[in-house]
């Protein structure tokens, strides 16, 4: 897609430029012999210039420090006209750097209380416009000092968010500063008194586009005072005298535009103001909930007035302001800026309805207010399409943001309404916001980037991005200098990632380096970056393939430093998530081993058990137990304290989430694989809270529990704990009940090893009445839980099935399974205890084979171990 935002050709400066005389360049020039040097200064000094006003600040000024002819072209004033701060963190120091380009500059957008308190330092007198955001700690003295030094300020915009610090004093100031003021729009202020609106209406005689959009208070009598007026919104303002407005701002003399979105309007007052207002020719009452209510309202009765609203046509509206009827249907605002005559007054409104429009869906895009399904599959949608192409970069930013909010109805769980996502999709909305985000400006990146991330949660959009370069777009833009645009990028690929046809193609991209390097260059400096990042490697680690490619790329490391250095809770979760994932490939590639040896990778995740926030445990957990299955990184984790801070997280996750459940048991079931650490495990408490979990209503938990408890069972000692413990009951329940076969195959196991006899030596010994308490008590227990192993072989046992499995060809490790459970010395399994730990390992692999490719193993090996009890307990 070759369509970008273009500048036309800048003039060349009428200041000397010193630069040699440059031959034309010819053919030859052009296709130059590969063993020849480019010499890029023989440029003429406009393509240079044109150049530099294609690239945004910071590449501007990186190549105008590359040699001395680049740096004085670099310092033209045409490219010093405007200058967006929003993406750099200006202080004073910089503004002062800064000042010697800016003697022309005229328009300047910036963000935050601190970029405003360096405005001054710029110095530049001419400034025209300053539009700020994120403004809610301006002060009334920030904001005194900008007007004060800017007498010739045409422009003054501050929002979309509250500018809550600023009072009616600092707006007065602006008034007695800036007599030259066109157009004031504000946003959020507690109280804008008559006082202050009277000054503006004395002093400046000029102010011709007046917006208080949100705010507490506004005094209506006195906005009927300014008669110079021509656009004027107050959507989102509450306390509004309606009945006072109808019968004062009718008499504003040149008052063309009014928009009164998002209020309590009624129906009378909106009747009175289209009927008596002579000159009023659009009235905007977008998401007017009392207008909205009254069915019996009509539009059609005010000819010559246009009213926009959530029940009306838009587009067929604002064809309705052409004299040309043919401007029709969803190409209407295209129609009019692709218009050759141009009409002044015309241009006029459509230039502040795109505006006015922008902000108003955008806000109600935030409230996300019921009802409005309709009107967003119907319109909505189709109008900040229409506005992403508006030759105003603020319009366009607002529309992009607008895409990416009205889509998302649960922001906690990333769930969005795949009809509206769907509704972008089909009227070309993804080549449209892909065109936007390979603009050089970096505003529009990073809000293209926002929507086509959140668009992405939907399978299907996701698709479509892919197949229209998105993957190589965003992974590019991850690259971005600019931290919000690498945000946005990082984000899009976090939600790319998921589909797994999508996660090759982001590797191939680059889009993993690019992801490992966002961590390494903003560790110290940006949450969100961080966890977006994580979140889109955890995503491409489960991949196996690319999991390598995230160990290749420094990955392994990075994610580590982020699990032990970062306090934010959102990057501690996926930094842990993605060393699960890149932990759970087993023997297919060495990065498991990696993560267990990657410096204080063990230390961090243990510590991560213990945080205060369950996702964060959960995916610690999930960690350590993938972790777990090499035995190397078993150990080290039971070094570092693994052991007790894994009982302490089973031990406090009763009421948790079934996941934190299941990774807790689990993690133990994996340390539990070394006799050590079982041994270990039953002493710190370990018990109880497994046979809890063996409760639990949720089937995934049923069988880490239960294959923690096996492993567990035998230890003799943890056999009688389990005994006295009530864990016999438990696992009987998940025999005889549990909807997963593995837990109840894994149950019958625990049970069959707890009652082998070794226990039978660790059984305490007290008074003799006692003692045969205690062993009547083992009895009882023993008989249950051979009743239910030989009831669940029974549930699906085929005698002739047996001898089948036995003579058939099984997998190595699964014949290694089978082997070393066979009974070679009269029956007796007490001796063969230590083989079978030793082979603990292959059966995590195995059971996981045998559940599901052959129950008549199941059946086999349980037969086996029934035949032995038998034997060893004649009278059973």
């Amino acid at each position: 897609m070759n369509r970008r935002v273009r500048r036309k050709v800048a003039k060349k400066s009428k200041e000397k430029v010193g630069v040699p005389g440059n031959p034309e360049i010819g053919d030859a020039d052009l296709c130059p012999d590969s063993n020849e040097d480019v010499d890029w200064t023989s440029l003429p000094d406009d393509t240079v210039i044109q150049l530099f006003s294609c690239l945004n600040y910071r590449d501007r000024a990186s190549l105008s420090s590359t040699c001395k002819i680049w740096r004085v072209l670099g310092l033209s004033s045409c490219l010093w006209t405007s200058l967006d701060l929003r993406a750099h963190k200006c202080d004073p120091g910089m503004a002062v750097s800064l000042a010697s380009r800016c003697v022309n500059l005229q328009k300047l957008r910036f963000r935050g209380a601190e970029c405003a308190d360096a405005i001054i330092h710029l110095q530049a007198r001419n400034l025209r416009e300053i539009s700020g955001d994120y403004c809610r700690k301006i002060t009334d003295a920030t904001l005194s000092m900008i007007v004060a030094r800017h007498e010739a300020l045409e422009t003054l915009q501050l929002g979309p968010d509250f500018c809550e610090r600023i009072s009616s004093d600092a707006i007065k100031a602006t008034a007695f500063c800036c007599p030259k003021l066109k157009k004031l729009r504000l946003s959020g202020l507690r109280d804008v008194s008559a006082e202050v609106i009277n000054a503006l209406a004395k002093h400046c005689p000029n102010l011709i586009d007046i917006g208080l959009l949100d705010c507490l208070k506004v005094d209506e009598v006195a906005l009927g005072n300014v008669v110079s007026v021509l656009f004027l919104s107050v959507a989102g303002t509450s306390n509004m005298k309606w009945g006072v407005v109808s019968h004062l701002w009718h008499k504003l003399p040149k008052l063309i535009g009014l928009d009164v979105s998002r209020t309590d309007i009624g129906p009378s007052a909106v009747s009175r103001l289209l009927s008596l207002s002579p000159s009023l020719k659009v009235l905007c009452a977008m998401n007017c909930p009392v207008l909205e209510e009254d069915n019996n309202f009509s539009v059609n009765k005010y000819k010559g007035k246009l009213l926009l609203a959530l029940f009306t046509d838009i587009f067929k509206g604002l064809a309705s302001l052409f004299a040309d009827t043919t401007k029709t249907g969803k190409n209407v605002l295209l129609d009019w800026r692709n218009l050759k005559t141009k009409d002044k007054n015309l241009d006029e409104i459509m230039t502040w309805l795109e505006w006015i429009l922008s902000h108003t869906l955008l806000r109600t895009a935030e409230s996300n207010p019921q009802g409005l399904d309709a009107f967003w599959l119907k319109q909505g949608a189709t109008i900040l399409l229409s506005l992403m192409q508006s030759s105003q970069e603020e319009v366009q930013e607002r529309a992009a943001t607008g895409l990416a909010t009205f889509v998302v109805i649960d922001d906690e769980n990333a769930s969005i309404d795949c009809g509206r996502a769907e509704a972008v999709m089909r009227d070309g909305g993804i080549r449209l916001l892909l065109n936007l985000a390979k603009s050089w400006r970096e505003g529009l990146q990073s809000e293209a980037a926002k929507a086509i991330a959140n668009l992405s949660v939907n399978a299907n959009v996701a698709k479509a991005v892919a197949e229209e370069g998105g993957i190589q777009i965003l992974a590019g833009l991850a690259s971005s200098m600019n931290r919000l645009v690498a945000e946005e990028a990082a984000g899009g690929l976090w939600n790319l990632s998921v589909g797994e046809e999508h996660k090759g193609a982001i590797a191939e991209a680059g889009g993993v380096k690019a992801l490992v390097d966002l961590i390494f260059k903003w560790f110290s400096g940006g949450d969100g970056v961080l966890e977006r990042a994580a979140g889109a490697l955890a995503n491409l680690a489960a991949d196996d393939k690319c999991s390598m490619e995230v160990a290749l790329a420094g990955g392994v490391h990075a994610l580590v430093m982020l699990a032990r250095n970062c306090k934010f809770e959102g990057v501690q979760e996926q930094a842990a998530r993605a060393l699960a994932n890149l932990a759970a490939h087993g023997d297919s590639n060495t990065n498991n081993a990696a993560v267990g040896q990657e410096a204080g990778a063990l230390e961090a995740l243990v510590q991560l058990t213990r945080s205060l926030h369950e996702g964060v445990r959960q995916e610690a957990a999930g960690a350590l137990w993938n972790l777990s299955f090499d035995d190397r990184n078993r150990e080290a984790i039971a070094a570092a304290g693994g052991v007790e801070a894994l009982v302490a997280l089973a031990q406090s996750c009763a009421n948790a989430s079934p996941g934190l459940q299941e990774r807790a048991a689990g993690a133990l079931w994996g340390l539990s694989v070394s006799e050590a650490n079982s041994i270990a495990i039953g002493r710190e408490g370990g018990v109880v809270p497994l046979i809890a979990l063996a409760r639990s209503e949720t089937e995934d938990v049923h069988e880490t529990a239960a294959g923690a408890l096996w492993n567990l069972a035998f230890n003799p000692g943890n056999a009688l704990r389990i005994v006295e413990e009530g864990g016999v009951p438990a696992l009987v329940d998940l025999c005889s009940s549990s909807v997963s076969k593995m837990a109840r195959f894994m149950a019958a196991l625990a049970l069959a090893y707890m009652f082998d006899g070794r226990m039978d030596e660790f059984a305490p010994i007290g008074t003799l009445t006692e003692s045969t308490s205690k062993s009547a008590n083992l009895d009882g227990a023993r008989r249950m839980a051979l009743k239910h192993i030989e009831a669940f072989v029974l549930t699906f046992s085929d005698p002739q099935a047996f001898a089948t499995a036995a003579a058939s060809s099984a997998p190595a490790a699964l014949a290694q399974v089978t082997e070393r459970a066979r009974i070679q010395e009269a029956g007796h399994l007490r001796c063969r205890c230590l083989s079978l730990m030793h082979i603990h390992a292959h059966l995590h692999v195995g059971l996981r084979y045998i559940y599901y490719h052959s129950n008549t193993i199941i059946c086999f090996i349980l037969q086996l171990k029934l035949h032995e009890l038998r034997t060893v307990y004649a009278d059973v």
